[in-house]
């Protein structure tokens, strides 16, 4: 058998992209945090054009969640949110990169599984 093919679990990793909706750009300095159950798995921040390249390491099977405190980039503009955090609860199934962008504005939000 192969290495491949002996893993008991499949490994991943995570990126992300956010879009303030409202102003037209990308969402720089949004605090974001991955985790699987209770354990925090890695946090960064949005750089200038939105993005976390990577967030935590490779990923086994299993479901994942990402949480945006999209509450303090609001509060930083001025402007009141009905979403304080955004949290995204995803699987990951297969050996790959996962984008999960997310379109951001005070009182709606979007998401998709990225490529």
């Amino acid at each position: 058998m192969s290495e491949r093919s002996e893993r008991t679990f499949n490994t991943a990793t995570i990126g992300t992209h956010v879009l303030d909706a409202v102003a037209g750009v990308p969402a720089a300095g949004i605090a974001v945090v991955l985790s699987r159950d209770t354990e925090v798995l890695g946090s960064a921040t949005t750089d200038a054009d939105g993005r976390i390249a990577a967030l935590g390491a490779a990923l086994p099977s299993g479901t994942y969640r990402l949480m945006f405190d999209t509450g303090a980039y609001f509060a930083e503009r001025g402007m009141e949110t009905f979403y304080p955090e955004v949290a995204i609860t995803f699987v990951v199934i297969e050996e790959r990169h996962y984008h999960v962008p997310l379109l951001l504005s005070p009182f709606a939000f979007s998401t998709y599984r990225g490529s």
